[in-house]
């Protein structure tokens, strides 16, 4: 099981609160789907950890999280899918 991580945790919640705002903005009551691209994000010294990452934000929202890794050291929140 995905461990609680704070720097993962830190994250997720910045994801959560785009993804709100996008939703807001496109006016979906609901995110269903939330899609990311994440390189290799170093905060704290550790790496941030696709399955903490996606384990992370359902704590915050119950909703699919896609993740795909990219070359580099950004993340990029890529689309968002909800009704």
């Amino acid at each position: 099981m995905p461990k609680v991580k704070l720097h993962d945790f830190h994250l997720a919640n910045q994801i959560v609160k785009i993804a709100r705002e996008h939703a807001r903005q496109n006016n979906l009551s609901q995110i269903k789907k939330i899609m990311i691209e994440l390189g290799n994000v170093i905060e704290h010294d550790e790496a941030i950890q696709p399955d903490n990452l996606a384990y992370n934000i359902n704590l915050l929202m119950p909703c699919k999280v896609e993740i795909k890794s990219i070359q580099g050291d950004s993340w990029k929140l890529t689309g968002i899918e909800g009704e």
